[in-house]
Formats: structure tokens, sequence, C-alpha cells
């Protein structure tokens, strides 16, 4: 897997929907999706499709019905007839925006965003992976501050679940993001980063919180019965 993806990051996020027409020109071509220009956003569907149109690598013109400033029709080197309008949902999975699919209308495309949304407050964000993911050192570390009601200062504290050797662990002001932690705690995540290393948090336990953390988990719980996680470096077999 590659590294540079988080493997605690739940599905697509931060979606866009885009109205598009389905634009045929060439009958030895496939058909070409486009978005609408947005000084079209106000005309209704009826009043687009089956119209001709014009379009450029970004966006498309109807022109049969609709006036279309001459700046704009400069722009455009095709031609070619509006045969339908979509929404078109976009996602993004790991830094990259996804094409997920295309709905008929605005309301269905929402109802599929809001569907595949993990909302705070309405999904979990517990995790439960294996104890393997840490060193045996990281585990100590953790059993030590649960033991204790001394608040940490750290951003995390560590909790035992009762009848188990499994150890939880409580992220606070996550997303550990410099944009969130900036506005909640005047610190960058890397000057967290540091300062955790500083107080002596064992080096594995911070990988995994940081990335943890950076996906908005709340809950972390580490128990050598738990699961790998792909992704994740592995320390103790």
């Amino acid at each position: 897997m590659n590294s540079s993806i988080n493997p605690f990051t739940r599905g697509y996020h931060d979606f866009d929907i885009q109205r598009v027409a389905v634009i045929g020109y060439d009958d030895r071509c496939p058909m070409t999706y486009l978005p609408l220009h947005a000084s079209q956003s106000h005309v209704p569907n009826a009043q687009l499709i089956h119209r001709r149109c014009i379009f450029s690598d970004e966006f498309v013109l109807v022109t049969e019905g609709q006036e279309v400033a001459p700046e704009l029709d400069m722009l455009c080197s095709g031609t070619g007839t509006n045969r339908a309008v979509l929404y078109s949902i976009y996602g993004d999975d790991n830094g990259t925006s996804s094409h997920i699919g295309d709905a008929q209308t605005l309301e269905a495309a929402r109802e599929v965003v809001r569907r595949l949304s993990f909302e705070a407050g309405h999904y979990s964000r517990c995790w439960e992976i294996s104890s393997a993911h840490v060193t045996e050192d990281a585990i100590r570390y953790l059993k030590d501050m649960a033991a204790t009601e001394t608040p940490s200062g750290l951003l995390f504290v560590a909790f035992h679940i009762p009848y188990s050797p499994a150890v939880g662990v409580k992220l606070i002001a996550t997303p550990w993001t410099s944009t969130n932690l900036l506005h909640v705690e005047g610190i960058t995540a890397e000057q967290l980063r540091q300062e955790h290393l500083a107080q002596g948090v064992p080096p594995s336990l911070v990988e995994v919180l940081y990335q943890a953390a950076a996906a908005d988990v709340r809950i972390l719980i580490l128990d050598g019965d738990a699961a790998t996680l792909d992704g994740l470096r592995l320390y103790q077999v």
C-alpha cells in the first residue's frame, strides 16, 4: 500500500456535485461530458436538453434559445448537441478527486452524498486495531497513563478496558491538522508531534495516533486479538 495514504481515512469526503451536459458532436466519437458554464446555472434542464451547444475543454454553453457572451463564445472551438443533463458526484479519495457516479436529478445526487458521508455525531469514530501496530514499550506507556488520574496535557488520554488486556485512547481536539490545531490550541501539527516526542511518547505510538487523529478518529482501541490494519507498520509478530 502507498505509505502516503492514511489507512484510517474512511471513504470519500469533501463531496462536490457538478451539473454536466452530455454532448454529442460526432457519430464516430463517444459522448463528451462537460460542466455547464456558471452563466447558465439558472436555466432549467428542459431548456437545455436537445439544443445546439458550443464547448471548450473546460465547459459547455447551450446556444439555441440562450444568449452567450461574445467573450465566452471566443473560448469555445467545439460545436454539438446537448443530449442530456446529469449531476456528477465527485469525492476526495486520499487527496485525489474521484468521479463516483451520476444522478438524473440534483435531489438524487444529494441523497447519494448523504448516504456516503461519515458525518460527525452520526457515524462511529471508534477503531479497534491490533496492538501489534505499536511496540511493547508503547503498550506499557499507555497502561501506565491509564493508571494515573493526572491529565497528560498531550491531547490524548488512555483508559483501561475492563476484563480485557486491551487499552483504549481518547484523542482530543481532532483532527490533528495544522489548520484545526492552530485554531484550537495555537500550535501546528508538527509542533504537537515534537512535543509528544519530547515528553517521551514512544515513536511507534506517535505515528499511529497521528494517522488516526488526522482522520478524525476519537477513540482508538489497541487489542492483541484485534485485526491488523492494512497500511500500518507492524512491530510485534
